[in-house]
């Protein structure tokens, strides 16, 4: 993928120096200030799945901040710059504060909402020129040279553009990027490995609106006028558009939709009027067809077919050795590390766990076993904080002392160190096998949530994305999966992907592990490799809670067993003497002669 890259950046740059017509250098900065839109929508739309129609209203905001602050005060467009990008993240924030949280069609509702609110806010307001917008922009000056040609406006836009391409790229190949390509339709995976997805929302929300503000500073300064028409709700759609046609999972597919539909409108207008006469916008009817198809044949975007032709190597690559995380002291064996006190959950008038008892203690493995509804991944999801009690407590051992963590959200409680699997797998099948498990180290990284993001963007975090592939390494390798850590883990058979979760939960270094149906797919060898490493993790001081329904696994595996029916404790012991309890051959051993 790197030659085709090189030679994509050498015919950009040779562009303006060869005798290339001045409409066609026009169309490539059109082209460059389209892709810096698009490529906020597809770390928003494509990798974050969440929709906007809203981002013209943020082009606006660049533009006509460096306009009124250059024309009205005589300010340097450098400031004017610095000016829009500080009122465009105030906007974006306090906007994304109020729409992030919101979910399937009311999202992209409010987009629109707050769109059409920005657009005739800039028609409505008099200092801005109203529906006349505001002319005689300067132009902007690089070292006491003023930019004013079309050619001159070309080299920064592309730098700029380029600059930008590799930032966002350099995002999602690090930590905090696994965690927004963790956002799309996986929150609760993403929160149980303590992602605070809200916040990783907004953070995207506000870094997508600010690359449509750096449009908007070029393209006021470029055309030396602005108003509000190429900033309303059309556009805004138009923009979601290249980001989709080119691909909204693909960073180079924002400048490959922006280029082809830049250049089909382009067409369309010109030859259409020929053919069909100039009364009626034809153009617009056999856009909206043309888009159809091309979707119908490529829903996941024009780059996917590029990205066949040639394949890219692993954005992450784990090294042979590096710095070893520092581990979590393990409790002293014997000591209660888990107690679950009277918890009740009821929903509505449901009772699907019923004033539940039992305990985990340091280095031991408890099953919890049942019928199928007997409220197990219910009590599972209590424990992890998925789901808060209706009464009752949960205490869990953090150093010396059991502290209450009902109550808490699953990121707040894997900090304690409990982590888990999950009865349905959750992982991100287009990323590789390294990384859906580095995932799992999200909170052992040496940046913050915001220097986190900062550093990725400008590769400031390359030590710690060493230290963390190897961590995620040497899980792999301690489950058998060292062979596949470059898979897609999309291609994974589901006993593998099952594994696989286990190394990710490792990865969160816990004290207590637990296990939602990990042996189901698996053939037998995989169960009795299984049966091995959790031995081996028992034996390192590590608590495990596990729910399966493999009855001969189970009983050879745990030291004690907890046994549900209908939401309620009806034995616990040892799995000999569970194993002959009449209550439970009644309930789930297939009864009593």
């Amino acid at each position: 993928m790197k030659r085709p890259l090189y030679l994509f950046i050498a015919a950009m740059a040779a562009v303006p120096l060869l005798p290339t017509p001045e409409y066609w250098i026009t169309l490539a900065n059109y082209v460059g200030l389209y892709a810096l839109v698009a490529l906020g929508l597809v770390l928003l739309t494509g990798v974050g799945g969440l929709t906007s129609f809203g981002q013209a209203a943020f082009v606006g905001l660049g533009a006509y901040t460096s306009a009124y602050l250059s024309t009205r005060y005589g300010l340097s467009p450098w400031f004017g710059l610095l000016a829009g990008v500080v009122i465009t993240a105030a906007a974006a924030l306090l906007i994304g504060m109020i729409t992030m949280p919101l979910s399937g069609h009311y999202l992209p509702l409010g987009t629109i909402a707050w769109g059409l609110s920005l657009f005739f806010l800039f028609g409505n307001l008099d200092f801005l020129g109203r529906y006349d917008g505001i002319n005689s922009i300067p132009e902007i000056p690089v070292f006491g040279y003023a930019i004013a040609s079309g050619r001159e406006m070309y080299g920064l836009i592309w730098l700029l553009v380029l600059l930008a391409v590799f930032a966002v790229q350099n995002l999602l190949n690090s930590r905090p990027g696994r965690a927004i390509r963790a956002l799309k339709g996986r929150g609760v995976m993403a929160e149980a490995m303590g992602v605070d997805t809200t916040w990783m929302k907004i953070a995207i929300f506000v870094l997508a609106a600010l690359l449509a503000c750096l449009s908007g500073w070029l393209y006021a300064h470029m055309q030396r006028t602005v108003n509000p028409t190429p900033f309303g709700l059309n556009t805004g759609i138009e923009y979601l558009f290249m980001a989709v046609v080119g691909g909204a999972g693909h960073v180079w597919g924002a400048l490959l939709g922006s280029t082809l539909l830049t250049l089909l409108k382009d067409q369309l207008q010109t030859v259409l009027p020929k053919l069909l006469g100039s009364n009626g916008n034809y153009e617009i009817v056999v856009f909206g067809v043309l888009m159809v198809l091309l979707l119908q044949r490529a829903r996941d975007g024009v780059w996917a077919f590029v990205r066949k032709r040639f394949p890219a190597a692993p954005p992450a690559v784990a090294p042979d050795d590096a710095p070893v995380l520092v581990r979590r002291a393990r409790h002293k064996a014997g000591t209660t590390v888990l107690e679950v006190d009277l918890a009740r959950k009821m929903f509505g008038g449901l009772v699907a766990v019923n004033d539940m008892q039992f305990e985990v203690k340091a280095g031991e493995i408890v099953g919890l076993i049942g019928p199928n509804g007997a409220g197990k991944s219910t009590m599972f999801n209590l424990v992890t904080g998925l789901l808060p009690l209706t009464s009752g407590e949960i205490r869990f051992r953090v150093g010396n002392e059991m502290r209450r963590i009902n109550g808490q959200s699953s990121r707040q409680i894997v900090r304690h160190g409990i982590a888990r699997t999950f009865q349905h797998v959750k992982l991100i099948p287009d990323m590789s096998v390294l990384e859906n498990v580095a995932l799992g180290a999200h909170l052992r990284g040496l940046h913050g949530e915001i220097g986190g993001l900062a550093a990725a963007m400008v590769r400031g975090n390359r030590s710690e994305e060493q230290v963390l592939l190897f961590e995620a390494r040497r899980q792999l390798e301690r489950v058998g999966l060292g062979h596949l850590m470059y898979e897609e883990a999309g291609n994974l058979a589901l006993g593998q992907q099952r594994i696989l979760e286990i190394a990710r939960a490792l990865c969160c270094d816990p004290t207590l592990l637990l296990l939602d149906e990990p042996a189901a797919g698996l053939r037998y060898q995989e169960k009795q490799a299984l049966a091995e490493l959790l031995a081996k993790l028992r034996a390192e001081g590590m608590s495990v809670l596990i729910v399966e329904h493999d009855m001969d696994f189970v009983m050879n595996l745990v030291d004690r067993l907890v046994v549900m029916e209908f939401g309620t404790r009806i034995s616990t012991g040892r799995p000999q003497e569970v194993r002959s309890d009449p209550a439970v051959l009644q309930a789930y051993l297939g009864g009593v002669d």
